[in-house]
Protein backbone atom coordinates (compact mmCIF):
# COMPACT_ATOMS: atom_id res chain seq x y z
CA UNK A 1 0.00 0.00 0.00
CA UNK A 2 1.12 3.54 -0.73
CA UNK A 3 1.45 6.28 1.89
CA UNK A 4 -1.75 7.87 0.58
CA UNK A 5 -3.59 4.54 0.91
CA UNK A 6 -2.46 4.16 4.52
CA UNK A 7 -3.56 7.73 5.26
CA UNK A 8 -6.98 7.10 3.69
CA UNK A 9 -7.38 3.87 5.67
CA UNK A 10 -6.48 5.60 8.94
CA UNK A 11 -8.82 8.48 8.17
CA UNK A 12 -11.61 5.97 7.51
CA UNK A 13 -10.92 4.34 10.88
CA UNK A 14 -11.10 7.72 12.64
CA UNK A 15 -14.31 8.54 10.77
CA UNK A 16 -15.94 5.30 11.94
CA UNK A 17 -14.80 6.05 15.48
CA UNK A 18 -16.40 9.51 15.45
CA UNK A 19 -19.65 8.29 13.89
CA UNK A 20 -19.90 5.52 16.51
CA UNK A 21 -19.38 8.11 19.24
CA UNK A 22 -22.17 10.21 17.72
CA UNK A 23 -24.52 7.21 17.77
CA UNK A 24 -23.66 6.26 21.34
CA UNK A 25 -23.76 9.84 22.66
CA UNK A 26 -26.25 11.69 20.44
CA UNK A 27 -26.73 14.69 22.75
CA UNK A 28 -24.48 17.01 20.71
CA UNK A 29 -26.10 15.99 17.42
CA UNK A 30 -29.54 16.57 18.92
CA UNK A 31 -28.47 20.02 20.17
CA UNK A 32 -27.49 20.96 16.61
CA UNK A 33 -31.10 20.30 15.55
CA UNK A 34 -32.90 21.69 18.60
CA UNK A 35 -31.62 25.28 18.43
CA UNK A 36 -32.61 25.93 14.77
CA UNK A 37 -35.99 24.26 15.37
CA UNK A 38 -36.67 26.53 18.35
CA UNK A 39 -35.69 29.57 16.31
CA UNK A 40 -37.90 28.44 13.42
CA UNK A 41 -40.88 27.86 15.73
CA UNK A 42 -40.30 31.18 17.48
CA UNK A 43 -40.02 33.32 14.37
CA UNK A 44 -42.81 31.52 12.53
CA UNK A 45 -45.51 31.25 15.20
CA UNK A 46 -44.59 33.99 17.71
CA UNK A 47 -42.98 36.80 15.70
CA UNK A 48 -43.92 35.69 12.20
CA UNK A 49 -47.17 37.60 11.97
CA UNK A 50 -45.66 40.93 12.99
CA UNK A 51 -42.44 40.49 11.03
CA UNK A 52 -44.24 39.20 7.95
CA UNK A 53 -46.59 42.19 7.97
CA UNK A 54 -43.77 44.64 8.62
CA UNK A 55 -41.40 43.46 5.91
CA UNK A 56 -43.97 41.97 3.54
CA UNK A 57 -43.57 44.63 0.85
CA UNK A 58 -39.78 44.15 0.83
CA UNK A 59 -39.69 40.34 1.00
CA UNK A 60 -38.61 38.98 -2.40
CA UNK A 61 -40.52 36.12 -3.93
CA UNK A 62 -43.74 36.37 -1.95
CA UNK A 63 -45.28 37.46 1.31
CA UNK A 64 -45.27 34.22 3.37
CA UNK A 65 -42.76 34.95 6.09
CA UNK A 66 -41.80 31.30 6.61
CA UNK A 67 -40.66 31.18 2.98
CA UNK A 68 -38.30 34.05 3.77
CA UNK A 69 -37.01 32.93 7.17
CA UNK A 70 -36.69 29.17 6.58
CA UNK A 71 -33.56 29.32 4.34
CA UNK A 72 -31.81 31.45 6.96
CA UNK A 73 -32.73 29.06 9.78
CA UNK A 74 -31.65 26.08 7.68
CA UNK A 75 -28.25 27.73 7.34
CA UNK A 76 -28.17 28.24 11.11
CA UNK A 77 -28.16 24.46 11.49
CA UNK A 78 -24.78 24.49 9.74
CA UNK A 79 -23.45 27.09 12.17
CA UNK A 80 -24.79 25.13 15.16
CA UNK A 81 -22.69 22.16 14.08
CA UNK A 82 -19.57 24.25 14.70
CA UNK A 83 -20.08 24.07 18.46
CA UNK A 84 -20.41 20.28 18.40
CA UNK A 85 -17.19 19.96 16.39
CA UNK A 86 -15.16 22.16 18.74
CA UNK A 87 -16.42 20.26 21.78
CA UNK A 88 -15.76 16.87 20.20
CA UNK A 89 -12.16 17.75 19.30
CA UNK A 90 -11.57 19.32 22.71
CA UNK A 91 -12.82 16.17 24.48
CA UNK A 92 -10.22 14.06 22.68
CA UNK A 93 -7.51 16.59 23.46
CA UNK A 94 -8.30 17.04 27.17
CA UNK A 95 -8.79 13.31 27.78
CA UNK A 96 -5.35 12.53 26.38
CA UNK A 97 -6.39 10.27 23.52
CA UNK A 98 -4.54 12.55 21.07
CA UNK A 99 -1.26 11.90 22.87
CA UNK A 100 -1.91 8.18 22.58
CA UNK A 101 -2.57 8.52 18.86
CA UNK A 102 0.77 10.30 18.51
CA UNK A 103 2.57 7.18 19.77
CA UNK A 104 0.78 4.89 17.32
CA UNK A 105 1.75 4.10 13.74
CA UNK A 106 -1.13 6.00 12.16
CA UNK A 107 -1.32 8.97 9.83
CA UNK A 108 -1.23 12.19 11.84
CA UNK A 109 -3.67 13.77 9.40
CA UNK A 110 -6.26 11.08 10.08
CA UNK A 111 -7.30 12.49 13.46
CA UNK A 112 -8.45 15.84 12.09
CA UNK A 113 -9.79 14.33 8.86
CA UNK A 114 -11.94 11.85 10.76
CA UNK A 115 -13.35 14.57 13.00
CA UNK A 116 -14.05 16.99 10.16
CA UNK A 117 -15.68 14.48 7.80
CA UNK A 118 -17.70 12.94 10.64
CA UNK A 119 -18.91 16.36 11.79
CA UNK A 120 -19.88 17.36 8.25
CA UNK A 121 -21.96 14.18 7.89
CA UNK A 122 -23.70 14.73 11.25
CA UNK A 123 -24.40 18.38 10.47
CA UNK A 124 -25.83 17.60 7.03
CA UNK A 125 -28.17 15.02 8.62
CA UNK A 126 -29.24 17.69 11.13
CA UNK A 127 -29.85 20.14 8.28
CA UNK A 128 -32.07 17.56 6.56
CA UNK A 129 -34.13 17.25 9.76
CA UNK A 130 -34.53 21.03 9.97
CA UNK A 131 -35.62 21.16 6.31
CA UNK A 132 -38.20 18.44 6.99
CA UNK A 133 -39.55 20.38 9.99
CA UNK A 134 -39.75 23.58 7.91
CA UNK A 135 -41.73 21.77 5.22
CA UNK A 136 -44.16 20.48 7.84
CA UNK A 137 -44.60 24.05 9.14
CA UNK A 138 -45.54 25.41 5.71
CA UNK A 139 -42.25 26.14 3.95
CA UNK A 140 -42.95 25.77 0.24
CA UNK A 141 -39.79 25.98 -1.92
CA UNK A 142 -40.20 25.83 -5.69
CA UNK A 143 -36.67 24.59 -6.43
CA UNK A 144 -35.96 22.04 -9.16
CA UNK A 145 -33.94 18.88 -8.33
CA UNK A 146 -30.82 20.55 -9.75
CA UNK A 147 -31.39 23.61 -7.53
CA UNK A 148 -31.85 21.36 -4.49
CA UNK A 149 -28.51 19.71 -5.26
CA UNK A 150 -26.88 23.13 -5.65
CA UNK A 151 -28.39 24.27 -2.34
CA UNK A 152 -27.08 21.13 -0.63
CA UNK A 153 -23.66 21.88 -2.12
CA UNK A 154 -23.64 25.41 -0.70
CA UNK A 155 -24.62 24.09 2.73
CA UNK A 156 -21.97 21.36 2.56
CA UNK A 157 -19.24 23.83 1.60
CA UNK A 158 -20.23 26.22 4.38
CA UNK A 159 -20.37 23.34 6.87
CA UNK A 160 -16.91 22.19 5.80
CA UNK A 161 -15.49 25.70 6.25
CA UNK A 162 -17.00 26.13 9.72
CA UNK A 163 -15.96 22.63 10.73
CA UNK A 164 -12.28 23.26 9.97
CA UNK A 165 -12.41 26.50 11.95
CA UNK A 166 -14.10 24.69 14.83
CA UNK A 167 -11.52 21.91 14.76
CA UNK A 168 -8.84 24.53 15.32
CA UNK A 169 -10.85 26.02 18.17
CA UNK A 170 -11.17 22.60 19.77
CA UNK A 171 -7.41 22.10 19.59
CA UNK A 172 -6.54 25.36 21.33
CA UNK A 173 -9.39 25.45 23.86
CA UNK A 174 -8.27 24.57 27.38
CA UNK A 175 -11.68 23.50 28.67
CA UNK A 176 -14.92 22.15 27.24
CA UNK A 177 -16.68 25.34 28.30
CA UNK A 178 -14.24 27.41 26.26
CA UNK A 179 -14.64 25.09 23.28
CA UNK A 180 -18.42 25.47 23.39
CA UNK A 181 -18.39 29.25 23.94
CA UNK A 182 -15.88 30.43 21.32
CA UNK A 183 -17.92 29.25 18.27
CA UNK A 184 -21.15 30.78 19.60
CA UNK A 185 -20.75 34.06 17.65
CA UNK A 186 -20.82 32.01 14.44
CA UNK A 187 -24.18 30.61 15.51
CA UNK A 188 -25.75 34.04 16.02
CA UNK A 189 -24.01 35.94 13.21
CA UNK A 190 -26.78 35.02 10.69
CA UNK A 191 -29.16 37.08 12.87
CA UNK A 192 -27.06 40.12 11.89
CA UNK A 193 -27.35 39.14 8.24
CA UNK A 194 -30.40 38.55 6.08
CA UNK A 195 -31.65 35.44 7.89
CA UNK A 196 -34.52 37.10 9.75
CA UNK A 197 -35.14 40.43 8.02
CA UNK A 198 -33.78 42.06 4.83
CA UNK A 199 -30.68 44.22 5.42
CA UNK A 200 -32.53 47.11 3.74
CA UNK A 201 -34.70 47.41 6.86
CA UNK A 202 -31.67 47.91 9.15
CA UNK A 203 -29.91 51.14 10.23
CA UNK A 204 -27.07 52.22 7.94
CA UNK A 205 -24.13 50.86 9.98
CA UNK A 206 -25.78 47.56 10.72
CA UNK A 207 -26.96 47.26 7.11
CA UNK A 208 -23.38 47.66 5.89
CA UNK A 209 -22.21 44.94 8.28
CA UNK A 210 -25.08 42.65 7.29
CA UNK A 211 -24.35 43.02 3.59
CA UNK A 212 -20.63 42.32 3.84
CA UNK A 213 -20.42 39.57 6.46
CA UNK A 214 -19.90 36.00 5.18
CA UNK A 215 -23.31 34.55 5.99
CA UNK A 216 -25.50 36.99 4.07
CA UNK A 217 -24.33 35.93 0.57
CA UNK A 218 -24.71 32.28 1.59
CA UNK A 219 -28.24 32.92 2.85
CA UNK A 220 -29.19 34.87 -0.27
CA UNK A 221 -27.76 32.13 -2.50
CA UNK A 222 -29.67 29.46 -0.59
CA UNK A 223 -32.87 31.54 -0.65
CA UNK A 224 -32.49 32.17 -4.37
CA UNK A 225 -31.97 28.49 -5.16
CA UNK A 226 -34.91 27.33 -3.06
CA UNK A 227 -37.38 30.16 -3.65
CA UNK A 228 -36.37 31.47 -7.07
CA UNK A 229 -35.39 34.95 -5.85
CA UNK A 230 -32.59 37.03 -7.34
CA UNK A 231 -29.11 35.73 -6.50
CA UNK A 232 -26.93 38.22 -8.36
CA UNK A 233 -23.27 37.85 -7.40
CA UNK A 234 -24.11 36.33 -4.01
CA UNK A 235 -23.30 32.83 -5.27
CA UNK A 236 -19.75 33.72 -6.25
CA UNK A 237 -19.21 35.70 -3.04
CA UNK A 238 -20.54 32.81 -0.94
CA UNK A 239 -18.24 30.33 -2.68
CA UNK A 240 -15.27 32.66 -2.18
CA UNK A 241 -16.05 32.97 1.54
CA UNK A 242 -16.42 29.19 1.89
CA UNK A 243 -13.13 28.55 0.09
CA UNK A 244 -11.27 31.19 2.10
CA UNK A 245 -12.63 30.05 5.46
CA UNK A 246 -11.97 26.39 4.62
CA UNK A 247 -8.36 27.10 3.66
CA UNK A 248 -7.74 29.31 6.70
CA UNK A 249 -9.33 26.80 9.07
CA UNK A 250 -7.47 23.85 7.56
CA UNK A 251 -4.07 25.56 7.69
CA UNK A 252 -4.66 26.77 11.24
CA UNK A 253 -5.88 23.43 12.59
CA UNK A 254 -3.07 21.53 10.86
CA UNK A 255 -0.44 23.96 12.15
CA UNK A 256 -1.68 23.72 15.73
CA UNK A 257 -1.88 19.93 15.61
CA UNK A 258 1.53 19.41 14.02
CA UNK A 259 3.24 21.90 16.34
CA UNK A 260 2.33 19.56 19.15
CA UNK A 261 0.89 22.38 21.23
CA UNK A 262 -2.28 20.45 21.97
CA UNK A 263 -2.31 19.11 25.53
Amino acid sequence: MTTLSYAARDAGTMLRRNLKHALRYPSMTVSVVVMPLIILLLFTYVFGGALGTGIGPTVPGGTDYIDYVAPGVILMAATSGAVATAVSVCVDVTEGIVNRFRTMAISRASFLTGHVVGSVIQTMVSIAVVIGAALLMGFRPNATPVEWVAAAGVLALLTLALTWLSAGIGLVARTLETASNIPMPMTFLPFLGSAIVPPDSMPTGLRWFAEYQPFTPAIETLRGLLMGTEIGNSGLVALAWCAGLSLAGYLWARAVFHRGTVR
